[in-house]
């Protein structure tokens, strides 16, 4: 059994708040061949992977880890997807602030995936991509109606829901997720890697600069909010 199935068994259990003990016996197993199984020393049967699907109400795929969709909706391999970051700029040479600023996000957001993946947690991973792409959505959907002559239809969400904040709302929703999905993994004793300044410069020679860019940028951007203010 691939390495997938065993860490998403365990972390669908601890998403449940389960000792191995309880969902080996929902499971209709033992604990320790509930232990093996997530920790890959044994493989299981169809039958539990089966019974693992109902219980936990998610689809094989989702627990075979070839799917970041519960349901199995959505099936790719991440060497499917194309990825801008390995092209040359020749589509954005008219503007060269456009160009920095998209290899400065890119190389951060590079980074930033490369240290969740050693986080090792879906559900981290899952509401950082929630987040992130609740923000693409955003810009893209005002960028998009700007003109007046797009037509809207290219979206599923209704002008209203739009303007009155409903995708904020659900950007909103994913950073407390990430928070929350975060608590979780360091209660649970998960690893995290190491994200000092002179570790990032180790392990990340070329990208870290960017992100550097980012945390400056935006600490000066934010504390210029309250610049001369004082407590009333």
């Amino acid at each position: 059994m691939n390495a997938e199935f065993c860490r998403t068994l365990s972390l669908l259990r601890q998403e449940k708040g389960l000792s191995q003990r309880a969902a080996a016996q929902a499971l209709g197993i033992s604990q320790a061949l509930l232990s093996h199984y997530e920790k890959g020393i044994r493989e299981p049967g169809l039958a539990f992977v089966v019974r693992a699907c109902d219980y936990y109400n998610v689809s094989a795929d989702f627990l075979l880890g070839r799917t970041l969709s519960r349901d199995g909706t959505t099936i790719i391999e991440p060497d499917d997807l194309y990825d801008i970051s390995s092209e040359k700029d020749t589509s954005m040479r008219g503007s060269v602030l456009a160009m920095l600023n998209k290899k400065l996000l890119v190389n951060s957001v590079g980074l930033l995936f490369d240290l969740l993946g050693k986080v090792g947690s879906r559900r981290v991973i899952r509401a950082a991509c929630a987040y992130l792409s609740a923000a693409v959505y955003n810009l893209f959907r005002l960028l998009h109606q700007a003109p007046g002559t797009n037509n809207a239809d290219f979206f599923s969400v209704s002008a209203t829901r739009f303007s009155t904040g409903l995708t904020d709302a659900d950007m909103s929703c994913s950073r407390v997720e990430f928070a929350e999905a975060l608590e979780a993994h360091a209660r649970s004793k998960g690893e995290f890697p190491p994200m000092n300044n002179d570790d990032l410069a180790r392990d990340y020679p070329v990208l870290h600069q960017s992100l550097l860019q980012i945390v400056h940028h935006t600490g000066a951007r934010v504390n210029h909010l309250t610049d001369g203010r004082t407590d009333k």
